[in-house]
């Protein structure tokens, strides 16, 4: 019976062991990542607003510094401005902080700070919509939109305002720029009419312009031709009406008109 229970009683330590020590560095670990995550810097700066509507609620106590309420809607306000801004900034920068954490750019400690910032504005929204259905019913639920309409209507504003303040600029630029291209153009047209006149001569040198002067000669040759042969029968029709004897000048006209055709 004895070697029996210690056969048991072993192998039950050895478990109890394993499951203290496993117990044991769990607990550590979690603890050291706890205490890891705390040490992290905020990824935002401290939160102004918010502080702001703090200190104005905690003076509704004293009967002496009664706020108004219209002083903590405005204060709340604010504060659900301020949140806006910080979700609108966390979901444009999250997208690309988990690519570039994924291609091991950047650590795991940004993407922890940029977390731990989303978390902490998930509980700050539902306080902002629990504090503003205590100071208006129904306020919460159309708070943040309200809010995301001014905070875009003054991003909307800043950009024309960029725009305005370029525009001077972007005006004399832009008549520098026509007035150089109306140079550019006048002078392109003062100088494309001697280029046009000067490039035919170039055209001219070649040999096919020369091959007129080597027509002419033929042209010449071939009316004169034409002259021996039609002029010979008209002078001797002549002699033949005037001396009514035209034998022998009739034979030299065949003659001549057999050279001709020859």
């Amino acid at each position: 019976m004895a070697y029996f229970s210690l056969s048991i009683l072993f192998p039950i330590a050895y478990l109890g062991i394993l499951i203290g020590s496993m117990a044991t560095f769990s607990h550590l670990y979690r603890q050291r990542q706890v205490n890891s995550k705390l040490r992290l810097a905020p990824y935002f700066g401290p939160h102004t607003s918010r502080n702001i509507y703090l200190s104005l609620l905690h003076q509704q106590d004293n009967p002496d510094t009664k706020v108004p309420d219209t002083i903590l809607r405005a204060a709340l306000f604010a504060r659900a401005l301020e949140d806006v801004n910080r979700m609108m900034e966390i979901r444009t920068r999250k997208p690309p902080l988990a690519t570039l954490l994924q291609r091991g750019v950047v650590g795991d400690e940004i993407f922890q700070r940029l977390t731990r910032a989303e978390q902490e504005m998930q509980i700050e929204l539902k306080d902002v919509i629990a504090e503003a259905n205590a100071l208006a019913t129904g306020w919460g639920q159309t708070i943040f939109q309200s809010a995301s309409e001014m905070v875009q209507n003054k991003m909307l504003r800043e950009k024309i305002d960029k725009v305005k303040a370029k525009l001077g600029s972007e005006q004399e630029a832009w008549a520098q720029q026509r007035e150089q291209s109306r140079r550019e153009l006048e002078g392109d047209v003062a100088p494309s009419a001697p280029a046009a006149v000067a490039a035919p001569p170039v055209s001219i040198a070649t040999p096919p312009v020369q091959q007129p002067p080597i027509q002419a000669p033929k042209a010449t040759v071939s009316s004169d031709e034409d002259g021996v042969i039609v002029d010979p029968p008209t002078s001797d029709a002549t002699g033949a009406a005037t001396s009514g004897g035209g034998g022998g000048g009739g034979g030299g006209g065949k003659n001549k008109k057999k050279k001709g055709k020859k």
